[in-house]
């Protein structure tokens, strides 16, 4: 019986630079492998630049994670000195790993805080400027996709509208009527304190009848849809644009806004004047139920006095605002998905932002409708 053969070592890590014309060649070979001793191209890289450097393979048996950043710090040393890399002899899949490593891992400079006031107030200007910008193009783009299906109908996703209806609208009820009731039970409460020592008891239900409507149910309700469906309107088509799902609808001619941007504003633009409507209901039963235990006002009049101060002003002008409100969280839960870098830190990043943005521009848009309203006599 014949002994066995011994094994043979693979071919260790090698990486050799040879001059042809006006240019270096890189020649890597070898098995590249992150747990063996490999090359390093700080200490190979030449004193004096070339005008071109093309990286070669031959007889490269395996290689890992090890060769990426290996051609990457070929790759950035090539760009700080302004030369040409050529890669195109390099496995396929090892151009791709090299792309995305450098797209994830190009951060912009950090610059020094200026001690110039002027100067913090002009970046902070151009900053605004940029990001107001990028608000017009996207609302311009979703205006120009709302015509475009106005005109065809039948290219509209009424599916993917219907079920984010599902979960914007009716999966949002638990967690919308508890708050809606609980700021009725506050306000009613609040208000009792004061009142009663002025005799002016059944006023509970003119201040819980025209705060809820007027003001609380429609902000409210669209605090909750923002940390709830916009953070994950944000987080869905981000971790869309970071597989590459985003780029796939565009290569198949597909606009991402007509299928991903509209049917979403569609949705909570139709369920969100729904769940204010549902806000007012339990608002008033919360304020009436501590009408009737804390103040002894039967719920029947608590209902009649409720009903000579409200009218239908009151209720159009919570309507209005749960549209606008409605059509914010899905512009901002939106932009930010489609804004979001490919990883999932970029997910994580365009939720938070997506929450924190549209917050902001409700307040923002609330207290303009609050001086137009008052402008108007509402």
């Amino acid at each position: 019986m014949l002994p066995p053969m011994p094994a043979t070592d693979p071919p260790p890590a090698t990486a050799d630079l040879r001059s042809e014309d006006d240019h270096l060649v890189l020649v890597v070979s070898g098995e590249w492998r992150i747990t063996r001793p490999r090359p390093e191209w700080s200490r190979l890289s030449p004193a004096t630049p070339p005008t071109q450097l093309r990286i070669e393979p031959t007889d490269l048996t395996h290689w890992d994670t090890s060769l990426v950043l290996f051609v990457a710090a070929v790759t950035r040393w090539c760009r700080e000195h302004d030369i040409a890399c050529d890669q195109s002899a390099l496995p396929a899949a090892l151009q791709r790993l090299g792309k995305h490593f450098e797209d994830e891992t190009r951060l912009p400079v950090p610059t020094e805080r200026p001690s110039n006031f002027i100067a913090m107030v002009g970046r902070a200007a151009l900053d605004s400027y940029r990001k107001s910008l990028q608000y017009a193009r996207f609302m311009g783009e979703c205006t120009l996709s709302v015509l475009f299906l106005l005109r065809h109908p039948g290219k509209f996703r009424w599916r993917d509208s219907l079920a984010e209806m599902q979960r914007c609208g009716a999966m949002a009820l638990p967690i919308t009527g508890l708050i809606a009731f609980l700021v009725g039970v506050i306000l009613a409460y609040s208000g009792a304190v004061i009142l009663r020592q002025f005799g002016g008891d059944i006023w509970v239900a003119d201040l819980v009848g025209v705060t809820m409507t007027r003001e609380m149910a429609a902000m409210m309700t669209a605090i909750v849809l923002a940390g709830r469906t916009g953070a994950a309107f944000a987080a869905e088509i981000g971790n869309m644009r970071a597989n590459e799902e985003v780029d796939a609808l565009t290569t198949l001619g597909i606009r991402p806004i007509d299928f991903l941007v509209i049917p979403r504003l569609v949705a909570l633009g139709v369920m969100m004047p729904l769940l204010t409507l549902y806000a007012n209901a339990l608002g008033v039963v919360g304020g009436m139920a501590i009408a009737w235990g804390l103040l002894e006002i039967p719920p029947q009049a608590f209902w009649v006095e409720m009903l000579s101060i409200v009218d239908l002003s009151d209720l159009m002008t919570g309507m209005i605002k749960a549209v606008t409100f409605g059509a914010i969280i899905g512009f901002a839960g939106c932009l930010r998905g489609l804004q979001a870098s490919r990883s999932s830190a970029g997910v994580g990043e365009a939720a938070t932002s997506a929450v924190v943005t549209a917050i902001l521009l409700i307040i923002v848009s609330d207290a303009i409708f609050a001086v137009i309203f008052n402008a108007l006599g509402w």
